[in-house]
């Protein structure tokens, strides 16, 4: 006996937050705060935000983790600052200024700098990233003033906008496919330009079908008198995929991992194939993949969906 009091033991909490993440935080604080709040036993974020950026973080709590994947492979959303004129070691405001250089760009050069990132592009990682060579981060070998050959990779922006220009600060909004570095874009800008840039500022808008109506505060959360009325369901993460509900019969064996044909049953099935969300009785039982003849392969199921 020590004399210490016994750790209280973490619930099961199932669903998702809509974290405004602050600046200054990494994701990985972020959740182990919010997770310490709500006393929840498993948790998980679904993409890292850097420290200097703020906004949309979905964490997914108990089964809800099961699910996190797909916002991973998701399309994002931002509201990007991006400073011209002075580019940075990090290519944010985190590094050191690398070069100065006039700003004298007009309207039309920033929408024709604009109009060449969009749709697929090939974008290098930077060395101030998480990516890992040989066990290690390339962020620790860029600290060691190490610069390593990367190659560059296929992203694709689905839209890039101009939101203002008060020189010479350029605000845009970005829609992009998973793997894009913002931090990125907004230095290729800056160059295509012939200032250079550095992103001052980014914001998180939307993660796949989540958006920012909804999301709190991590003081706010810190603040709430009851904290887990502040999570979404676990199929908040899946509404983009058709529901399908299953009679009880239907239900039982889907939960048991059997291939379901459909066709002949008495249930509404959708006419899109593919990823399909399941239900019975209003409650979710996981994921499926509906192929064709109507034939229904389980694909993750929910541990705490009634069994029947």
């Amino acid at each position: 006996m020590n004399g210490r009091p016994a750790k209280k033991p973490r619930d099961l909490v199932n669903g998702v937050l809509l974290l405004d993440k602050p600046v200054g935080f990494s994701s990985n604080d972020a959740l182990i705060k919010a997770k310490r709040v709500l006393n929840a036993k498993k948790a998980g974020h679904t993409g890292t935000l850097d420290p200097f950026a703020t906004g949309l973080l979905p964490l997914c709590f108990g089964e809800a983790t099961k699910f996190s994947q797909d916002l991973l492979e998701s399309d994002k959303t931002y509201l990007a600052t991006v400073h011209l004129g002075i580019t940075t070691t990090t290519g944010d405001t985190e590094g050191e200024a690398v070069e100065t250089k006039p700003v004298d760009v007009t309207l039309d050069q920033i929408e024709a700098a604009l109009a060449r990132y969009r749709g697929p592009i090939l974008q290098t990682p930077p060395m101030y990233s998480a990516l890992k060579r040989d066990g290690k981060a390339l962020y620790e070998y860029a600290r060691e003033g190490i610069v390593l050959e990367r190659e560059a990779r296929p992203v694709t922006i689905h839209s890039l906008t101009l939101v203002a220009y008060d020189a010479p600060f350029l605000k845009i909004a970005v829609t992009c496919s998973k793997g894009t570095y913002v931090r990125v874009l907004g230095e290729d800008i800056g160059a295509a330009l012939g200032c250079g840039a550095h992103l001052n500022a980014l914001r998180r808008t939307e993660v796949g079908p989540l958006t920012i109506e909804g999301m709190i505060t991590l003081d706010d959360l810190l603040a709430h008198p009851d904290p887990l009325s502040l999570l979404q369901p676990v199929d908040a993460l899946l509404s983009s995929f058709p529901a399908l509900e299953l009679t009880p019969e239907l239900a039982r064996r889907f939960l048991q991992g059997q291939r379901l044909a459909l066709g002949k049953e008495e249930i509404t099935v959708p006419e899109q194939q593919g990823r399909v969300r399941i239900y019975h009785d209003g409650s979710l039982l996981g994921t499926g993949i509906l192929g064709e003849y109507a034939i229904l392969a389980p694909e993750r199921l929910i541990s705490t969906a009634p069994q029947g």
